[in-house]
C-alpha cells in the first residue's frame, strides 16, 4: 500500500482516524471485500500487520510509509539469540548435551576465545584492514565472553565518609588484582592490532595468487608459474596458500618505507608485551590437582621431590625447575 487516498470532503475527519475501528468497521461489514485495510493472511491466523506510520496531508492524499524498525528489530533478536547460546555452551561447559561431561568454567572461557580469534584472523593472510562483519564479531563476541570477569571480585578496603564528618572504613569490591592490571593491558592492545590493520587501506603494493599466470595490463608484466620457471611444484613450496605480495616496477616509495618498518616495530612490541602478561599470570597460577593426576606415572614422583607437598605447586615453578 503506497498511499490512501482521501475525498476533499473528509479533510476534517482526518484528524480523528482510528485503525482499530476502521479495522473493525472491515470485519463486521460483509459488503466490502476489496477493503484495504480488510487483511486476510492466507495461512489463517488472525495476526495483522504492523501499523503504518501517517504523515501529514499533501496534495489530498494521505502519505503512508511503513515503520522501518522491523529489519533493526530482527537484527537484534537474532543478536540476543546468538548471545544465549555462547552463555548456553559456557554455563555447560562445552557438553551442550547436558550428560555433566563439561569442562570448568575458565577452559570453556578460554577455547571460546581462541576458536573466536580463529574465526576472525585465521584466514587473514593479507595486509588489510579487518572486514567489517568479522570487525564486529570480534567486538561483540569479545565484549560477552570478557563480561564474565566483572563477577570476578575481591574485597579491598576502603575509605568512606560520614555526612556530617569522619570516616570509616568498609570493605568494596574490585577486580581481582591480575585482571584489574592486565585486563585493560590487553584491551588496549588488541584495540593496537585492529587500528594497525585499518592503516592498510590505498597501498602501493598488492597480492597475487601463487600459481596463476597474471598480467599486468599497464606494462605487460608476465608472473611465470611454477611449471614454466623451472621452480618445484606450488604444493610442494612452503606455505605455498599465501598470497605473494607484488611491488611497482620501481620498488616502494621512501614514505611506505617507513610505515612499514614502523608498523612491524609495533607489532613486535605488542607481541613482547602480550607474552610478558601470559608469562606472569602463569608464573602465579597454581597448577590444579585434577592436572597433576593426568600425569603418567613416571612423571609424579619428580614434581612430588622437586616440590614438597603441603606447598601449592605454580606453573611458573616448573618451568624454573
Amino acid at each position: 500500500m503506497g498511499s490512501v487516498s482521501s475525498d476533499d470532503g473528509s479533510d476534517q475527519l482526518c484528524g480523528s482516524y482510528s485503525l482499530s475501528a476502521d479495522v473493525s468497521e472491515s470485519e463486521s461489514s460483509s459488503s466490502i471485500p476489496s477493503s484495504p485495510l480488510a487483511y486476510r493472511p492466507a495461512n489463517g491466523k488472525s495476526c495483522f500487520p504492523a501499523p503504518p506510520v501517517m504523515l501529514p496531508v499533501v496534495g489530498g492524499k494521505d502519505v503512508v510509509v511503513w515503520d522501518e524498525k522491523t529489519e533493526k528489530e530482527e537484527t537484534d533478536l537474532s543478536e540476543i539469540d546468538l548471545m544465549k547460546e555462547r552463555f548456553a555452551k559456557l554455563l555447560l561447559g562445552e557438553d551442550m548435551s547436558g550428560g555433566g561431561q563439561g569442562v570448568c568454567t575458565a577452559l570453556a572461557i578460554s577455547n571460546a576465545i581462541t576458536n573466536l580469534s580463529a574465526t576472525v584472523f585465521g584466514e587473514l593472510w593479507r595486509l588489510e584492514p579487518l572486514a567489517l562483519q568479522k570487525k564486529a564479531m570480534w567486538c561483540r563476541e569479545m565484549e560477552w565472553l570478557l563480561c564474565v570477569s566483572d563477577s570476578i571480585v575481591e574485597l579491598v578496603p576502603s575509605i568512606q565518609q560520614f555526612p556530617g564528618g569522619g570516616t570509616y572504613e568498609v570493605m568494596a569490591t574490585r577486580p581481582r588484582s591480575d585482571l584489574y592490571m592486565n585486563l585493560p593491558a590487553l584491551k588496549k592492545l588488541d584495540a593496537m592490532l585492529v587500528s594497525i590493520l585499518d592503516g592498510f587501506q590505498d597501498t602501493e603494493f598488492w597480492y597475487v595468487d601463487r600459481g596463476i599466470v597474471v598480467a599486468d595490463a599497464n606494462d605487460g608484466e608476465v608472473y611465470p608459474s611454477a611449471a614454466t620457471s623451472g621452480r618445484p611444484s606450488i604444493r610442494q613450496e612452503e606455505k605455498w596458500w599465501l598470497p605473494c605480495p607484488k611491488v611497482p616496477p620501481k620498488g616502494l616509495s621512501e614514505d611506505a618505507r617507513k610505515k612499514l618498518q614502523q608498523c612491524r616495530d609495533c607489532t613486535n612490541q605488542i607481541l613482547k608485551a602480550a607474552m610478558a602478561i601470559n608469562s606472569s599470570v602463569l608464573a602465579e597460577m597454581d597448577i590444579p590437582n585434577a592436572y597433576l593426576e593426568t600425569l603418567p606415572k613416571c612423571d609424579r614422583p619428580k614434581i612430588t621431590v622437586a616440590f614438597p607437598s603441603g606447598n601449592k605447586i605454580t606453573w611458573g615453578e616448573v618451568m624454573r625447575g
